[in-house]
């Protein structure tokens, strides 16, 4: 799927300067790997069952990571705008400030599954006889998010298995990320377009912000491209063909934020960066509605070297606060780019029931932007 097409190549304007792949994975070490679940029974269209789902791992630290696991956590911190959702792993990420080797994204109904399977993973890596009490309490606690795919997938069959994310763990790598219909954003719905994992990144100084999502929110008319009411401009058009989908009005779904960067930032200072993620969300049209779980975590690969030491005294490397605004600006640039490369990577998709979500027109997007001057000639 290199060849996917995305924001900037359809000339929407967007500030900022991206990193080599303009993914997470410009942050040195992260890598993203994806399982994707696409199958049909053979009923006819309205009994249809349709699998349309999957598994998306981010790994701060990459997947080659047997050893010392005490060294391959990370500082990190987490948010949520609207908490109708789940995220496991936060209560001890709230409390510690650390974070381990891998984050997993899936379906509503798959989290238990993708944690388990894990933890599992995690101990396969492990000396577990070398771990302290902490570290190992702390790897047993892993971070799996996930956003509900019931329109397209059949989310009750439970087709997510263990092996599935051990098959996203050993494709993952540190080059160009696959979007839209992939892993965990396989059968996800973005403001009644198709959306799904789409990232992102910026460059400051020496050092680099990634984001990655995975979209499935909002309503049609609150959909906005560089500042332009897109999606009043197609209320009408290309809406999904469901029986659950007639109310173009009604805020449903979620996302997923994950936020990397290798500049040197402790817990506290992830949590102010994680914080701006619902500024980009905003930035498109998202607006934390009742029924989304809008939930963020944010890592820091630098301070490796501290990791799993055994002294009186860790002496650490700290970036000043007055040094954070940059890094703001940063995440709500990628989380704004992210959403939209999901939206545009995006292909249409017909799943459970014979429901149809399609993808928003890449030709519409370019005429909307002309008529309001927003147009960038590439």
């Amino acid at each position: 799927m290199s060849n996917q097409i995305r924001a900037r190549d359809i000339g929407i304007p967007l500030k900022g300067t991206p990193g080599t792949w303009n993914s997470i994975t410009d942050v040195p070490g992260v890598e993203v790997g994806h399982r994707t679940l696409i199958e049909d029974s053979d009923e006819q269209s309205m009994n249809k069952k349709s699998v349309r789902t999957g598994v998306t791992v981010v790994l701060p630290r990459g997947k080659n990571i047997s050893g010392n696991l005490e060294q391959q956590q990370v500082f990190g911190a987490w948010y949520s705008l609207n908490g109708n959702g789940e995220m496991t792993g936060t209560t001890w990420l709230e409390e510690s400030g650390l974070l381990g080797p891998i984050i997993a994204i899936t379906n509503t109904h798959s989290v238990g599954t993708i944690r388990d399977a894990a933890i599992q993973w995690i101990l396969q890596q492990s000396n577990q006889s070398s771990l302290s009490d902490d570290v190992y309490c702390s790897l047993s606690l892993p971070v799996v998010a996930e956003t509900w795919d019931g329109l397209l997938n059949d989310i009750n069959g439970f087709h997510v298995r263990p092996e599935h994310l051990f098959d996203a763990i050993k494709t993952a790598s540190s080059t160009r990320v696959d979007e839209g219909n992939v892993g965990g954003g396989t059968g996800m719905v973005t403001h009644k377009f198709k959306g799904g994992i789409g990232t992102s990144s910026r460059q400051h100084n020496k050092y680099t912000v990634g984001v990655l999502v995975q979209s499935n929110y909002g309503k049609r008319n609150q959909l906005t491209i560089a500042g332009i009411p897109v999606g009043e401009e197609m209320l009408d058009e290309f809406l999904p063909i469901s029986e659950q989908e007639k109310s173009k009005l009604k805020e449903q779904g979620s996302i997923i934020v994950v936020v990397a960067t290798d500049a040197p930032f402790l817990p506290h200072q992830l949590k102010r960066l994680v914080r701006r993620v619902p500024i980009g969300i905003g930035l498109v049209g998202g607006r934390g509605g009742d029924s989304s779980g809008d939930i963020f975590i944010a890592f820091s690969t630098a301070n490796q070297q501290i990791m799993g030491r055994q002294t009186d005294v860790l002496h650490l490397d700290m970036l000043p606060n007055e040094t954070m605004d940059p890094f703001f600006e940063a995440v709500t640039q990628a989380t704004e780019e992210a959403i939209l490369n999901a939206m545009i990577a995006a292909e249409t998709m017909e799943g459970n029931h014979g429901h149809k979500v399609y993808a928003i027109s890449h030709e519409r997007i370019r005429e909307i932007l002309k008529k309001y001057n927003r147009l960038k000639n590439n």
